[in-house]
């Protein structure tokens, strides 16, 4: 029986000590053998060809060689020396030679023993030379669980400074498997093993680390791959599960007159299809005894506001309060307005609470909240405050939620006994694989049809050389009495170089569109809240026909006749941040355009982006080749919270393997939902494990 399991510190491992410890634990969060165990390489080096000398090739590929040193000599040089040996496999001759540390090697190295040679050769004066290579006996080599394919692991420039280099790594590796023996325990169902021919767990973590060939090296990839996002799964359904079961919710019962009223009086147009299903998804879930847990994804413009006034009204027919929280006060102050203009003539009282509401108002607020005279609160996380006391809150909408952090969130949930129905909402289209990860544990609703008379928004990318003939075109457009937009970059986060790219381009664009003909706001991070907003109202009462901005109308401006979006130094935004962008035009029933300009050196990704703006308008598609550039945890600020940190699976490129792991849990929480079968007990035990350290799961949405 081994003296160490898997839990011990990976301090006490043969080669590791204190120090190199902490630097594991520092570079890349090994911990304990476990950890070790599956810390997986990025590649592999095929060694499972050896070669003779005489069929060497002039190239630079890696070879390996079995032969013997014949004879060793130092040869000075300008500065210091060199090493150099005669290497011979029988069928030819060729050189090894060493620059570096030649004292020691020099009084390790065997002659006329055999060794097993690995490195890049040249070919200089008719003779194949070696530098430096690696260099093993062949009796060592064949003792080793190392030979065939060559694992190279994950590193950090201080790892490699330190001297933890690959060779290393593969060492701990070789070490750890002699401490702890190859007897681990299966964790995956029998029937899920047969159906797709997995190989044991044994045999998969043997073959991540040492594989014989290329065979046993993809089997051991795909049952580790599947076994990753199979538990993730698990965890995520199961939550959901135990979620709806525990948690009770308010059920609202009934439809009463609010809905009913607005909806055959104030409904401003006929719904979509995709909207009547979401609506539909929504009742049920509020007419369960269970918490609604929904989030709404929707692209700008799709009517998500529509569907979420409408929940809240079954809400207050039911005798319960509503609040919808927004992350900008600009977003806050936009749906106060939307939603007060729809309710006209229906006595629902509707209040708006930001950082800006004066004491007296706020006063106010809290007063009619707490008595239950107020019915909707609309605000920014001004909502989440100690002092905001509800009545009854019934129904909780959070728009945007990925720029709410989760404790913002959960304060939402303490505001009552029972904890509110939760609706949240996007507009940023979440990938399909990436809401099966991320949002596994969320139902979901998507809105995926604009409403009817929407024209698509015209998009063209132009270099600067162009600029010209585009400020021709927006006069052409502000001649017909439409308005446009002029958005800068937030380069490097720096308000500074925010604020002189934005002036510079003002001071261009008010030469080109002069006074009185042309009137131009102008609006960034650096201005005061009251005078944001008084630039804000001059373009939105159409005072001024030219806004110049950063990306702070990003959300949560509405203005039907601005009909031309011009994006400066296009190539500096991620593609959500364009395609949000382009969704401020096109809000009203004239044709409209989003003008993508950009200098004329682009990187590949830079083009790509461009590309796929100009080529498609579909929110979802665009997010896909979002994910595919940016990688799972840049999208959606999921890096910060450390969410898909994935030891082997790829949710891009595997992303069948997820679906296949999902139904897998799926069906067998459905027949199983505590795993208390005799069949799923090692399931069981590999599931409590690994929820011990995923705790970040429990946090997600």
């Amino acid at each position: 029986m081994p003296a160490y399991n898997l839990h011990t510190s990976i301090s006490y491992l043969k080669g590791v000590g204190p120090n190199r410890a902490d630097l594991l634990k520092s570079e890349l969060g090994i911990r304990t053998f476990a950890d070790l165990l599956h810390f997986f390489p990025n590649r592999y080096i095929d060694r499972t060809h050896f070669f003779k000398i005489n069929e060497l090739q002039h190239n630079t590929a890696e070879i390996q060689i079995i032969g013997t040193l014949t004879h060793l000599k130092t040869v000075k040089q300008k500065r210091g020396s060199r090493l150099v040996a005669t290497f011979t496999d029988g069928t030819g001759t060729m050189e090894l030679v060493w620059f570096r540390g030649i004292k020691w090697i020099k009084e390790s190295l065997k002659l006329n023993v055999p060794y097993v040679l690995f490195g890049r050769t040249t070919f200089y004066k008719g003779l194949f030379t070696m530098a430096h290579p690696e260099m093993e006996l062949l009796s060592n080599y064949k003792k080793s669980l190392q030979k065939g394919m060559q694992p190279i692991y994950p590193s950090t420039e201080k790892l490699t400074n330190k001297g933890i280099s690959n060779r290393v790594i593969s060492k701990l590796m070789q070490h750890l498997f002699a401490e702890i023996g190859t007897s681990f325990s299966e964790t995956l169902p029998v029937s899920i093993l047969r159906k797709y021919a997995f190989i044991t767990k044994k045999e998969a973590l043997l073959n991540i680390h040492f594989p014989q060939n290329q065979v046993l090296l993809t089997k051991a990839q795909a049952r580790l791959k599947f076994e990753e996002l199979f538990f993730i799964q698990l965890q995520l359904i199961r939550k959901k599960l135990i979620r709806k079961a525990k948690i009770k919710g308010f059920c609202f019962e009934k439809v009463g007159d609010f809905f009913n009223d607005f909806y055959k009086n104030n409904l401003p147009f006929e719904l979509t299809n995709a909207q009547k299903k979401v609506l539909k998804e929504i009742r049920k879930d509020l007419h369960s005894n269970a918490q609604m847990n929904r989030l709404l994804q929707g692209d700008v413009g799709s009517g998500k506001t529509i569907v979420a006034l409408l929940s809240m009204l079954i809400a207050l027919d039911n005798g319960f309060q509503a609040a919808l929280m927004a992350p900008t006060e600009i977003l806050a102050t936009q749906h106060f307005n939307s939603i007060t203009a729809l309710l006209k003539g229906i006595p629902v009282k509707v209040k708006l609470l930001t950082g800006s509401t004066g004491a007296k108002d706020r006063k106010a607020i809290h007063q009619e909240l707490e008595s239950g005279e107020l019915h909707i609160l609309i605000g920014t996380h001004a909502l989440i405050e100690d002092k905001v006391k509800f009545h009854n809150l019934g129904l909780a909408i959070i728009d945007e939620q990925h720029r709410f952090g989760v404790e913002q969130r959960s304060k939402m949930w303490l505001k009552n006994t029972l904890p509110p129905h939760i609706l949240v909402m996007t507009a940023t289209p979440i990938p399909r694989t990436l809401a099966m990860s991320v949002y596994g544990d969320l139902d979901i609703s998507v809105i995926d049809e604009l409403p009817p008379g929407r024209k698509e928004v015209i998009t063209a990318h132009r270099f600067d050389k162009n600029r010209l003939s585009v400020f021709k075109f927006l006069k052409e457009e502000i001649a017909k009495g439409r308005q446009v937009y002029v958005v800068y970059p937030l380069i490097n986060e720096s308000e500074k170089m925010d604020y002189k790219d934005l002036m510079d381009g003002y001071d261009s664009i008010s030469r080109e569109f002069p006074k009185p003909e042309y009137q131009i706001s102008i609006v960034h991070g650096k201005m005061k809240p009251e005078d944001k907003e008084f630039e804000m109202q001059r373009f939105i009462k159409g005072e001024t026909q030219i806004m110049i901005a950063t990306t702070v109308i990003e959300v949560g401006v509405n203005i039907p006749n601005a009909s031309v979006m011009v994006i400066e130094s296009a190539e500096r935004f991620g593609l959500s941040q364009l395609h949000q962008l382009r969704g401020r035009v096109g809000r009203g029933a004239e044709q409209s355009y989003c003008i993508l300009m950009s200098s004329f050196k682009l990187s590949s990704d830079a083009k790509t982006r461009l590309s796929t703006m100009v080529t498609t308008s579909d929110g979802f598609k665009i997010a896909e080749v979002d994910l595919k550039l940016r990688g799972p945890g840049n999208l959606m600020g999921t890096q910060q919270s450390g969410v898909l940190n994935l030891r082997i699976a790829d949710i891009i490129k595997d992303a069948h393997v997820l679906k296949s792991a999902r139904g897998e849990a799926i069906s067998l929480l459905r027949t199983d939902p505590t795993l208390q079968l005799p069949e799923n007990r090692n399931v069981k035990i590999a599931y409590l494990e690994t929820s011990k350290n995923a705790s970040i799961w429990a946090h997600i949405s």
